[in-house]
């Protein structure tokens, strides 16, 4: 999120993130890694979940693919892909590879006239590299991050308490450890006023979990009172590790680990309002915002992250702005406003990365803004595969 969505190095992510980040009895322990990524033999060992799957989204979101795929392509002449490729590890994965990989993928999605044809064509012209995933064996976990819509307000008043704040000026010299979110805002998140963040109110939101929640996906869209509508994006955070709170409400008992999603947390803070004071607390973590005038949610790359077409990865192991495909069960809304699992396989571009997305085995997909991406976003959480197309040498 400009927008940097904290993968903030934070972020963001997800909702799920904010749920399940880090969380043992859920995912698993990440193994050690050598090598993220293993090149398989597309046309003989995946020719039936991979090969001739196709995406299925194709005719929909071809602009949309155009456009991550063009994202992808500005990183890649930066001067900070030049030096996270200069520092990548597994043999054949180069910067330039990468690049003539998205220029050639861009040509077949503007040119092929159905999803099976750019398949085919992809399947005779690219390297497959699949990563281990969290059990060695190709297995990743899949969740969903979004973009937020609250209502605020621009002035403080009775119903509109809890702040975002812009960064401190000083924040770099700030002495470590940094002041704890406790220290900051106070226990009960009313007392930033009183301390260094005095006069960084950006904006006020009535609900304290909503405000928090900003801080965990990174950006957001905000409704103003006054009819106006305003995006906040990440700008800075403080130095600490990233907690989640529905990690700390399973390892209290207050959830069942298998039972965790984004609306039974809230349901749980809705029922225990006294809860917020206990359990935000524990995040030391502190994210701060800037108004981004509209600009769309941007990934940790400094480019916009495209909804169902980008993703978020960790970028110590996973190659930055390179083309994937994703294969797994997504919750997907129906007709009547039920959800269902629909098997997809979808291209995408890994734009982003998250303080709870570690290791070969983790995945957040970014999936939109408002409500409506909100509930999907909260319904990701399954297992599936994720390969790296290259163009062969």
């Amino acid at each position: 999120m400009t927008i940097v969505f904290a993968r903030l190095t934070n972020r963001s992510t997800l909702l799920k993130n904010i749920l399940v980040a880090l969380t043992p009895a859920i995912f698993g322990a990440l193994p050690a890694v050598a090598f993220p990524l293993t090149p398989v033999n597309c046309q003989i060992e995946f020719i039936e979940t991979v090969c001739l799957g196709y995406d299925t989204r194709f005719a929909q979101d071809r602009a949309a693919l155009l456009q991550a795929t063009d994202h992808s392509l500005t990183y890649l002449e930066t001067a900070a892909a030049t030096d996270a490729y200069g520092a990548y590890l597994l043999p054949g994965v180069t910067q330039e590879r990468v690049q003539r990989s998205l220029v050639r993928f861009r040509q077949l999605v503007a040119t092929s006239h159905s999803a099976q044809q750019l398949q085919r064509s992809v399947a005779q012209e690219f390297d497959f590299y699949r990563s281990v995933g969290a059990d060695g064996a190709g297995r990743v976990d899949f969740t969903g991050y979004f973009e937020p819509t609250y209502e605020a307000s621009a002035v403080p008043t009775a119903e509109y308490r809890y702040p975002l704040y812009g960064q401190p000026a000083a924040l770099d010299t700030w002495p470590l450890p940094h002041p704890t979110r406790s220290e900051l805002e106070g226990p009960d998140g009313l007392q930033g006023g009183q301390g260094p963040l005095a006069g960084l109110e950006l904006v006020w939101l009535r609900d304290r979990l909503q405000a928090y929640l900003v801080q965990v996906q990174g950006s957001a869209r905000l409704q103003l009172t006054d009819g106006s509508v305003m995006s906040v994006g990440y700008a800075g955070r403080t130095e600490y590790p990233y907690l989640s709170i529905g990690q700390a409400l399973i390892e209290d008992g207050a959830i069942a680990a298998d039972e965790l999603s984004l609306p039974v947390l809230l349901d749980y803070f809705a029922q225990h309002p006294e809860a917020l004071d206990r359990y935000l607390p524990r995040n030391d973590r502190f994210v701060f915002f800037k108004a981004t005038g509209g600009a769309p949610p941007m990934g940790n790359l400094n480019v916009p992250v495209t909804a169902g077409r980008s993703i978020a990865t960790d970028k110590t192991l996973m190659p930055p702005g390179a083309l994937a495909l994703i294969a797994l069960d997504l919750p997907v809304a129906g007709a009547a406003g039920d959800w269902r699992p629909v098997t997809v396989n979808r291209y995408v571009l890994d734009q982003d990365t998250g303080g709870a997305i570690l290791g070969p085995g983790r995945v957040d997909i970014f999936v939109g803004t408002g409500a409506r991406a909100g509930q999907q976003a909260g319904r990701i959480n399954t297992s599936g595969q994720l390969y790296y197309l290259l163009l062969r040498e």
